[in-house]
């Protein structure tokens, strides 16, 4: 199974690029998208001057908690910038999102409450909404991961959108909003009430 492959397999297809579209960055924006594959892991990440965006992470279920995860994210926290990256919203009911959402508390993530994502899916024609998540060792606050996701919205997500899937994706600024004002709860802890209720 080839790196995309496995991608694939692990992510629904809303949230998946193409595989040209992939390659595309990896070719003609090689200087910013990476991929480190190994024989248990896939890391697509986008690398600019003040932040990474992590876009894709997988670690295969027969190497999960022998510490992979752990190194990747290690490596990328080197590098001495914030970290950003997208998730699906909390569900209780998905292990796998739990599982997930824990691994990236322990990481030291936190849920960006004021930025608002929904993006309609070229593949389904569906609005997508997920929750951005965030590392920094500098300190930044939400406004600045806001404007860096966007910087990263427009230059990795919507790249040649239209010559790869003969339509674009929505403007940036109907994509993602921001506001102190943002109605939604800490997706940590919201996992955190569900697992005291679970062992009451």
């Amino acid at each position: 199974m080839n790196w995309y492959e496995k991608l694939n397999q692990y992510f629904p297809v809303e949230e998946m690029k193409s595989k040209e579209h992939m390659e595309l960055l990896l070719q003609e924006k090689g200087d910013v998208y990476y991929k480190d594959e190994g024989p248990h892991h896939v890391l697509m990440y986008a690398e600019f001057p003040t932040f990474i965006f992590i876009d894709y992470v997988y670690v295969s279920k027969e190497s999960r908690g022998q510490g992979i995860g752990h190194q990747l994210i290690d490596k990328l926290k080197n590098k001495r910038k914030p970290i950003i990256l997208e998730v699906e919203p909390y569900d209780y009911q998905d292990t796998d999102s739990t599982k997930r959402l824990r691994f990236y508390q322990r990481e030291g993530f936190k849920h960006a409450l004021s930025i608002g994502y929904t993006r309609k899916s070229l593949a389904t024609n569906e609005n997508n909404t997920l929750e951005i998540l965030y590392w920094s060792p500098t300190g930044e606050n939400e406004e600045e991961i806001y404007q860096q996701m966007k910087r990263m919205y427009e230059d990795i997500h919507t790249y040649k959108d239209e010559e790869l899937y003969g339509k674009s994706y929505q403007p940036v600024d109907e994509v993602l909003t921001y506001g102190q004002e943002r109605r939604t709860d800490d997706i940590f802890k919201s996992l955190d009430e569900y697992d005291k209720k679970r062992k009451k």
